[in-house]
């Protein structure tokens, strides 16, 4: 490789549009990360929301993921997604100032909680859909690792800084001003996407006028019928599956059954956070000695291993340590792995199918969450807490035997993309 390539390549990973989307992506998660912390204090401290309110809550922001993720892929394919990302941005940005509008007048309410909660999780399922399939715009295929590596990193870090930024926010000047802060995030990040100049390719017209249900079922088939997508995305819906019925009993479990602190609580959470950033920092160099298969099945093997400690665990301080450097190993693994992995599947997929592929993986991981949920509270009644966490993290199985049997496994070496079409630039007004 000559020095004057090395130095486009290095350049491309560095370069100003690249950083403007990192950017944007770090600044409305560490806003978001404000606004989990405000939102429910709101509704529960300011609102007094019962247990069954914080669960509505808890759910309508979640239901975006199962209703939206699919339309808004095929959307992202038909049309420039710089617009619909700004667009989406400013719109969350919109929602969110209500509610310290409404405080201030003294009428809000957890009706209108609801309705921002909806607001927000589609806005954020649409700028995703846009945002991680526009990333292969940016850089050539064989620098995606390094620039999934990048984001993965920077957005560890601004979640853990804007989780914190939300604690001290809401005690120094209250939950409902603390959102002004998201508010401003989502502001930041659209300025930041408008910012950026790399023109985008646009999938050649259709013949004839198409449905979006149409599109949807094409961009469906299309997942289908690539092996290696079609299981990595299986496998994350499984590993997804069996992680939220743990997750469901998980806190409890530590502070109530081993009696943990809440400062214990947070340090274990803490220590991991630590792990994840490390992970996504290491995953180009993890991949290139491991192999982007074994990189890929390690870190969804680490999982259920990860959960032996804390079935066996007890009180004290020695098993709390543990379950720290436990759940930093195993977010280590998860976050090398999911960057690998996304980078696959943003190599191997066509250009005009990244929307909808990303929505379809999004669509089946975040919709097992909640039909875990609704399992973990059956299987509570029959086997008690912990034959609960032991059913999830046997379920974590499931994925690295479907990954073992599938080509994922002899994959050493990113695979050569497909060509890319000559198409013409997007129109950036094109909504």
């Amino acid at each position: 490789m000559t020095t004057s390539s090395q130095t486009a390549k290095a350049a491309q990973v560095t370069s100003p549009d690249l950083r403007r989307l990192v950017a944007s992506e770090c600044a409305s998660l560490s806003g978001s990360a404000v606004s989990t912390v405000a939102l429910p204090t709101l509704a529960v401290l300011e609102l007094h929301a019962s247990t069954t309110q914080i669960a509505a809550l808890a759910f309508l922001g979640q239901l975006p993921n199962a209703v939206v993720a699919l339309p808004a892929g095929a959307f992202s394919d038909r049309y420039a997604k710089r617009p619909q990302m700004i667009a989406a941005d400013l719109t969350a940005a919109a929602g969110l100032s209500t509610i310290p509008a409404a405080a201030f007048a003294g009428v809000l309410g957890i009706g209108q909680l609801y309705a921002v909660a909806v607001v927000l999780g589609i806005t954020k399922i649409v700028h995703d859909a846009a945002a991680i399939s526009y990333l292969p715009v940016l850089v050539e295929p064989h620098l995606l690792q390094r620039a999934n590596s990048r984001l993965g990193a920077a957005s560890s870090v601004a979640d853990s800084a804007g989780s914190n930024a939300g604690a001290a926010l809401v005690g120094a000047v209250g939950a409902a001003r603390s959102v002004l802060v998201d508010v401003l995030s989502y502001l930041v990040s659209a300025l930041l996407v408008w910012r950026i100049g790399t023109p985008e390719p646009v999938a050649a017209p259709s013949e004839g006028r198409r449905s979006l249900a149409r599109d949807i079922g094409e961009g469906l088939r299309y997942v289908v019928g690539q092996p290696p997508i079609r299981t990595v995305i299986a496998a994350l819906s499984t590993l997804s599956f069996g992680l939220a019925v743990m997750n469901t009993y998980w806190a409890y479990y530590l502070l109530a059954d081993l009696h943990v602190s809440p400062t214990a609580f947070g340090v274990i959470m803490g220590v991991g956070g630590a792990g994840s950033l490390a992970g996504a920092l290491l995953a180009p160099r993890i991949a290139s000695r491991f192999g982007i298969g074994p990189t890929i099945i390690i870190g969804f093997a680490v999982s259920p291993l990860a959960q032996i400690p804390l079935l066996l665990a007890g009180p004290g301080l020695r098993w709390q340590i543990a379950l720290a450097g436990t759940l930093a190993v195993q977010l280590f693994w998860a976050t090398a792995s999911g960057t690998s992995q996304r980078s696959l599947r943003q190599i191997l997929c066509e250009p005009r199918f990244q929307g909808r592929m990303q929505a379809a993986s999004t669509t089946v991981t975040a919709g097992a969450r909640p039909l875990a949920a609704a399992a973990a509270g059956a299987l509570v009644l029959v086997l008690g807490v912990r034959g609960t966490l032991t059913i999830g993290a046997v379920l974590q199985i499931v994925p690295v035997i479907l990954l073992l049997a599938s080509p994922v496994r002899a994959l050493r070496d990113m695979p050569v993309p497909p060509a890319r079409t000559a198409v013409a630039p997007a129109r950036e007004g094109a909504l």
